[in-house]
């Protein structure tokens, strides 16, 4: 029963997007609040063949949700914050950032692999930037391939061409048990037919079977996060990939909520805003702004509140992962907007502005992968 309010709130319509509008909506429904979940379609979830950094400017899944705020027609909209630009129109405040999901990458392979575990000129499917130049970094001899699509659609290209390699296999077995019929002395080579496998995979790989396959990924990296919201992760075999050398994308993991400045907005705050998680965003989305290299360039952030202090880590890199600066630094919580700021400075000067210059001449015209981060809900 309302007791406080309707709010409507804008959303995505892609499954993850609307899984995590849910989890604000019940929050702020815990708290008294009616909460209508608007869907509006995006400029990015209109271009399904493109990779992200070919749609001409940033904020491709949030633009249109911003505006129907602006509008009057929504009293807010809700964003994975990684997709947010760091500047927003003048009238907009981020109203609340509820406390952070899982901000780092995963591994997710038909097997559980580890990365060091994968074969020499192994296929790993991301389009990310970021992703692509830490995987060089680590490995150099992966081939790194595009992957674009819902996490759903995502997972079913990795699994498609090892299951339906099974499928085959089982099928022709069942042709040769039933040849052998009434032979005492044929043992089958599986013990279930083919209808009997088959009925026993999950949906996920029962619309993995009948994927087409372009690329035989032998891995894919997604958001751990995006994964477990999508109520994926139990489905499948991950490993967490280390947030030292894996630095998140800035804001990964952490949702936000934003509004125009006024009552609403402040209402909101009041009632999800998760402090700790605002200063550890705060921090990162203050370098990303700093270093200006957002849209363009592999750049790795990642806040953590330890005390009296955030400790931050910022990795940047060329597109290969050959070249990069990396730094971690312990900023006081009490002025940790400018000790971001005179971080980023200090980044810059030690050549990370250089790495963001190089890789802005590299992405202007290039087919190449996207910038950090394709949404896993798209």
């Amino acid at each position: 029963m309302r007791t406080r309010g309707t709010l409507r709130l804008a959303t995505r319509g892609s499954a993850l997007a609307r899984r995590q509008a849910a989890i604000v909506q019940e929050a702020l429904e815990d708290r008294r609040y009616e909460v209508e979940l608007v869907t509006v379609e995006t400029t990015g979830d209109q271009i399904r063949d493109e990779l992200i950094h070919r749609l001409g400017k940033t904020g491709a899944f949030v633009r249109e949700l911003d505006e129907r705020v602006l509008e009057g027609d929504l009293d807010g909209a809700i964003h994975s914050m990684k997709d947010m630009p760091t500047e927003q129109p003048d009238d907009l405040v981020t109203a609340a950032i509820p406390e952070r999901g899982r901000p780092g990458d995963a591994l997710v392979t038909p097997d559980g692999a580890a990365l060091e575990d994968l074969p020499n000129g192994a296929t790993v499917g991301t389009s990310s930037l970021r992703r692509r130049a830490q995987l060089l970094s680590e490995r150099p001899d992966l081939e790194v391939e595009p992957l674009r699509g819902n996490v759903d659609t995502r997972l079913e290209k990795l699994l498609a061409p090892a299951l339906q390699d099974e499928h085959q296999e089982r099928s022709e077995a069942d042709k040769e048990r039933k040849g052998n019929t009434g032979n005492e002395d044929f043992e089958p080579e599986y013990d279930r037919t083919v209808d009997e496998w088959f009925d026993d995979l999950s949906e996920l790989e029962k619309q993995a079977l009948g994927r087409e396959v372009e690329t035989a990924y032998d891995a894919i990296v997604l958001a751990e996060a995006g994964l477990e919201r999508s109520g994926f992760a139990h489905a499948v075999d991950y490993q967490p990939l280390p947030t030292d050398t894996f630095v998140p994308a800035p804001g990964q993991g952490a949702l936000a909520v934003v509004a125009t400045d006024g009552e609403t907005a402040r209402e909101i705050q009041s009632t999800i805003d998760h402090p700790r998680t605002r200063v550890e965003t705060t921090v990162e989305r203050t370098l990303l702004a700093e270093l200006g290299g957002g849209c363009i360039a592999p750049i790795g952030i990642y806040a953590v509140v330890q005390g009296e202090y955030v400790h931050a880590s910022v990795h940047v890199s060329d597109r290969d992962g050959e070249e990069s600066v990396t730094a971690s630094r312990d900023l006081p919580v009490e002025t940790h907007a400018e000790a971001a700021r005179e971080f980023a400075a200090d980044l810059a000067d030690r050549g990370a502005a250089d790495l963001i210059d190089a890789a802005r001449e590299d992405t202007e015209g290039d087919d190449g992968p996207a910038p950090d981060d394709q949404p896993e809900g798209k």
